[in-house]
C-alpha cells in the first residue's frame, strides 16, 4: 500500500516522502490516520537513531482499511486509538501489565516484527518502522490488531494522545497512586503526561498541586482546578502522592521531601539512570518510590473509560491540544519546546494528485 509518511533522519528536518507498507498479516490491520500525537519518545528515539532513516509516531488514531485474515473483533470503519504494542501471552500480559511485556523491547523499539521482517520501505529500502507496533507519522499504519481500542465517533485530535502520552498520565494515577478525595497529588512537570494526570485526578475529586515552569501550562492547570507554582522551591504544602513527569534527580528528591509520611512517589520521566536517595528518611516515614511505564495500563480497558470522562464533561482533554499538519512536524516540535503547545498533534492528509497549471 503506498502511503505519504514523515521520514526522520536525526536532527534533519523530517520530510514528508512517498512509502509502501507492507500486505497486513493474519492478526494485522492497516489504520487510515486521522490524527497522531507527538510524545517525548518520539523525540528521544529520533536523536537515538542518528541518521538512520526512520517513520516514527507511536499516538495514532484513524479508521480501520484493512483486516487480516484472522481478526474477528475490528471491523472496516472502527474508528481506534493505536497503543502500544504487547505480546499478550507472556506472564505480565496474561496478568493485566501488558506495558511490562516480556517482548516490549522488540515489539516497540526494534524497528521491526518479532521475526525481523520489515513493516515500511521508502524507495524500495526497509526503513526503521513499527515503532510502538504502528509508526503512524503517517496517512496509514500497519499495526498488530490488539493494539487497537474502539472509541467510536469521538475526535481524533483529542483522543490520540490516549495511546501513550495521556494514558501514562492517567494510568500513574488511576492504577499506580490511586488517590482518593481528601489526598493531595503533586504532579512535576505539566506537559502532555503532567497535565492528563492533574486533570485525571481532578476528576477523581483530588486536590491537586502542579510545579511547572512555563506560564501558560501553569495558568490551563490553575483554569482547571489545579494549585500551580512556577517551581518546587515555592511553598507546597504536603502532599500524600506524587508524580514526577521529569526525571531530574532535583525534583525527585524534592518531592520525596514534601510527602507525608506513607506516601508514594511514581516515576514517569526518563532521566538519568542513577538518582542518591535518602534510604533512611524512605524507610523511617514508610514511603515508597514505584516506576510506571504506559500507566501500568490495560489499553482496551482504560482507553475507553477515557473517553468516556471526556465526553462526560469530565475530562477536558480537548484543552491539551493544539493541531498541525503532518509536514508541521518541526514547527510542531519548535512550539512545544518553546511553550507554545501543550500537546501538538498532527492531522495527516492524504496527498492530492498532482493539478495541472493554468495559464
Amino acid at each position: 500500500m503506498r502511503i505519504s509518511a514523515l521520514l526522520s533522519h536525526g536532527s534533519a528536518p523530517s520530510e514528508l516522502v512517498e512509502a509502501e507498507l507492507d500486505d497486513p498479516r493474519a492478526d494485522e490491520v492497516i489504520v487510515r490516520i486521522e490524527a497522531v500525537g507527538v510524545c517525548h519518545t518520539d523525540l528521544v528515539t529520533r536523536d537515538r537513531l542518528g541518521r538512520r532513516p526512520a517513520v516514527l509516531g507511536h499516538e495514532g488514531c484513524g479508521t480501520v482499511e484493512h483486516l487480516g485474515s484472522a481478526v474477528d473483533d475490528l471491523a472496516v470503519g472502527d474508528r481506534v486509538v493505536i497503543s502500544f504494542a504487547s505480546c499478550g501471552g507472556c506472564g505480565q500480559c496474561r496478568g493485566g501489565h501488558p506495558a511490562y511485556c516480556a517482548w516490549s523491547q522488540a515489539l516497540n523499539g526494534s524497528g521491526r516484527r518479532l521475526d525481523r521482517s520489515p513493516t515500511i520501505r521508502v524507495g524500495s529500502e526497509p526503513v526503521f518502522g513499527a515503532f510502538f507496533g504502528q509508526s503512524s507519522f503517517a496517512t496509514a499504519a500497519l499495526t498488530p490488531a490488539g493494539s487497537c481500542v474502539p472509541v467510536g465517533d469521538a475526535p481524533p485530535e483529542v483522543v490520540a494522545p490516549l495511546g501513550c502520552g495521556f494514558l501514562t498520565g492517567a494510568g500513574a494515577v488511576l492504577n499506580v497512586l490511586r488517590p482518593r478525595p481528601g489526598d493531595r497529588l503533586l504532579v512535576v512537570g505539566a506537559g502532555g503526561v503532567g497535565a492528563a494526570a492533574a486533570l485525571t485526578a481532578l476528576s477523581e475529586g483530588v486536590e491537586v498541586v502542579v510545579a511547572e515552569p512555563v506560564a501558560a501550562r501553569r495558568a490551563l492547570c490553575a483554569s482547571c482546578g489545579a494549585t500551580a507554582v512556577a517551581s518546587l522551591d515555592e511553598p507546597v504544602p504536603a502532599v500524600t502522592h506524587a508524580l514526577d513527569t521529569t526525571g531530574r534527580p532535583e525534583s525527585i528528591a524534592r518531592a520525596l521531601a514534601l510527602l507525608q509520611p506513607g506516601g508514594v512517589l511514581a516515576l514517569a520521566g526518563l532521566g538519568p539512570a542513577e538518582v542518591a536517595l535518602d534510604v533512611r528518611s524512605l524507610m523511617l516515614r514508610g514511603l515508597q518510590v514505584r516506576g510506571c511505564v504506559e500507566g501500568d495500563a490495560e489499553p482496551s480497558a482504560l482507553i475507553p473509560e477515557l473517553v468516556r470522562r471526556y465526553r462526560d464533561g469530565l475530562l477536558p482533554l480537548d484543552r491539551l491540544v493544539t493541531t498541525y499538519a503532518l509536514g508541521d512536524f518541526d514547527r510542531a516540535v519548535a512550539d512545544q519546546q518553546a511553550g507554545l503547545t501543550l500537546k501538538p498533534v498532527l492531522l495527516p492528509r492524504s496527498p492530492r494528485p498532482p493539478r495541472s497549471p493554468r495559464c
